[in-house]
């Protein structure tokens, strides 16, 4: 394959985030979240790996009639925002108004958090909660709290989209890589054994997801507390 050709597949890999979220979203519309994670997991896998493809055969060199970066922005909405969103108001975890503030502070702060030029620090980490609410929702699904602590935690984390506070990108922050990436790909496994399982309650992936969340949530925070705010 040429450089084009390998450049132009990335960008088709990028866009099948696409079919990925409608899927997902048909099986929300159904109430099957299982299937709805599932697709979200597919989704968030292909994310992962399609930027350091796109690094590697250049491709706002090699394929630039199509934006990349814009393409995974749109998609991102898609399965990081939108569905989650949907899901968590019509699954009743946030019931009566609670759904209804839930859905609107999700798709307003995300709406303004993806369109912020601010969002990246210098090593390429997130400026803000990166609006990685698919990953949030699932974690609800599988513990199952109580609503108002739902409602707490979502207000925390859209007002923490426009704080100073750093969060870790898995793949693209050098500090910890060594352990923040397998700590997201420990994530994408137990979310899928989660989803696969129906989220018992007596599943290891419960475990699992509450010790890749909570350390995917504060890495960052960590590390500019031990090495300071340009840390």
């Amino acid at each position: 394959m040429t450089a084009a050709q390998k450049a132009l597949a990335v960008h088709l890999l990028t866009a099948t985030g696409a079919v990925w979220a409608i899927l997902a979203m048909l099986e929300a519309v159904q109430e099957d979240w299982n299937m709805m994670f599932l697709w979200l997991v597919v989704a968030l896998f292909v994310d992962g790996i399609d930027g350091p493809l796109a690094r590697r055969y250049d491709v706002k060199k090699n394929a630039p009639v199509f934006d990349g970066v814009l393409m995974d922005l749109v998609i991102d909405y898609l399965t990081y925002v939108f569905v989650p969103a949907y899901a968590l108001f019509r699954s009743g975890l946030m019931d009566g108004w609670t759904g209804w503030f839930g859905i609107i502070i999700i798709t307003f702060t995300s709406a303004l958090y993806f369109s912020d030029t601010r969002m990246k620090t210098k090593d390429n980490s997130f400026s803000g909660f990166p609006g990685c609410w698919n990953m949030v929702v699932l974690a609800l699904f599988a513990w199952q709290p109580n609503f108002w602590v739902i409602v707490v935690l979502v207000t925390i984390l859209a007002v923490a989209m426009f704080l100073p506070v750093k969060f870790v990108h898995p793949v693209r922050t050098e500090r910890w890589r060594a352990v923040t990436l397998p700590m997201a790909l420990l994530w994408v496994v137990f979310a899928g054994w989660a989803a696969w399982v129906s989220f018992h309650p007596e599943s290891w992936a419960q475990w699992g997801l509450t010790i890749t969340s909570l350390y995917l949530l504060g890495a960052g925070a960590m590390q500019q507390l031990v090495y300071g705010k340009e840390g």
